[in-house]
C-alpha cells in the first residue's frame, strides 16, 4: 500500500501583547537618545561627570548656591514687607468708594427731595391761578392726584417670549414677526385706545400719563418718560368703567390687542374697578402765556 506523506504541523508562536503598539514599545524601550547615552558614558569615563573635584570648582558651586539662596532670600523678604502696604493701599481705595457712594446717594435724595417741592409748588401754582377749571386742568395735565372708578388692563408677554426680531424692530408697519414679545408701538395703541374711549387719566405701572408723555423703546425694554417698565405692564385708566371697558375692546386699538393674544399668545386681563388711586405725574411743566401789549392800539400794515 502506498503510504501517505507525513503531516506537518506548523508550531505557531504567541505574539506579544504589545505587538499592535510597536512604536510606542521602541519609545519606551529608548527613552533616551543614544548620543545621549555616548555623552555622558564618555564624561563617567573620563572622571568628568559628577560633582566638581577641585577645591575652586566646589567653592565656586557652594557660592553659586549661597547666591541663589540670598536673592530667594531678599524677594520673599521684600514682598513680606510690601503686602501690608499693598492691603492698605486696597483698603483706602474701598473706603474711599464707599465715601463716594454714600455721597452720591446723599445728592440724589436731595434731587428727588427738590423735584417733589418743584412739583408741590407747580400744582399750588396751578390751583391757584387756574380759575374755576383748576380741578379739571389739574386732572388732564396730571398735576393733581386721581382717584374714582375705571378699568384695570394688565398685558404681558408670552410664556415662550423670545427676545429675536429682525432688523432690531420685530415689528415693523406691515406686520410684526411672532416674537410674543409687547413692544413700544403695541403699548402706545392700547394708551391711545383707552385715551379715545372715554379715559379721564392714565397710568402704567404706577407712573401717571400726560399730554406730554412718550413711550419708547430702548432695545428690548419699554420707556416711559425715559424711565424703564418692568412686564407684567399694569394699565390703570379712571372713568365710567363698564362703558370704558366696552368701549375699548369694540375699538380698533381694542381689536389690535385681541389679535396680539390670539395670534401671538399675548396674555391681557381687563376688568372693571370701583376705586382706582393713580398718583400725580412725577414732574408738570407749567407754561403760561400772555397777549403782548407792544403793538397795542397799532394797525397792521
Amino acid at each position: 500500500m502506498p503510504q501517505s506523506p507525513p503531516v506537518r504541523r506548523t508550531v505557531t508562536r504567541p505574539t506579544r501583547p504589545d505587538a499592535s503598539m510597536s512604536l510606542l514599545t521602541n519609545v519606551m524601550d529608548h527613552s533616551l537618545d543614544d548620543g545621549y547615552a555616548e555623552a555622558a558614558a564618555r564624561r563617567r569615563t573620563e572622571g568628568t561627570g559628577g560633582m566638581p573635584k577641585t577645591v575652586r570648582a566646589r567653592l565656586g558651586l557652594a557660592a553659586g548656591l549661597v547666591l541663589a539662596a540670598l536673592v530667594v532670600t531678599v524677594g520673599a523678604a521684600q514682598a513680606r514687607v510690601t503686602a501690608p502696604t499693598v492691603a492698605k493701599e486696597r483698603q483706602e481705595l474701598i473706603d474711599r468708594i464707599d465715601r463716594e457712594t454714600a455721597a452720591a446717594d446723599k445728592l440724589e435724595t436731595k434731587v428727588d427731595a427738590l423735584r417733589d417741592d418743584v412739583g408741590d409748588r407747580q400744582r399750588q401754582a396751578l390751583k391757584s391761578d387756574g380759575g374755576d377749571g383748576a380741578d379739571l386742568v389739574g386732572i388732564l395735565s396730571g398735576a393733581v392726584e386721581v382717584h374714582g372708578p375705571g378699568v384695570k388692563l394688565v398685558v404681558n408677554d408670552a410664556k415662550e417670549a423670545s427676545g429675536g426680531g429682525g432688523n432690531g424692530d420685530p415689528r415693523q408697519t406691515a406686520g410684526f414677526s411672532d416674537t410674543g414679545r409687547l413692544r413700544d408701538r403695541d403699548l402706545q395703541r392700547v394708551v391711545n385706545g383707552l385715551w379715545q374711549s372715554g379715559a379721564e387719566a392714565v397710568a402704567i405701572n404706577g407712573q401717571r400719563l400726560t399730554a406730554l408723555s412718550a413711550i419708547r423703546a430702548a432695545g428690548d425694554a419699554i420707556l416711559v418718560d425715559n424711565r424703564p417698565l418692568v412686564p407684567p405692564y399694569t394699565v390703570l385708566a379712571v372713568g365710567d368703567g363698564a362703558r370704558l371697558s366696552r368701549r375699548f375692546q369694540d375699538s380698533a386699538d381694542g381689536l389690535y390687542l385681541h389679535a396680539l393674544q390670539e395670534n401671538y399668545d399675548i396674555r391681557t386681563a381687563i376688568s372693571t374697578q370701583t376705586d382706582l388711586r393713580l398718583p400725580a405725574a412725577p414732574s408738570v411743566i407749567v407754561r403760561t402765556a400772555e397777549p403782548s401789549t407792544e403793538n397795542t392800539g397799532k394797525g397792521t400794515s
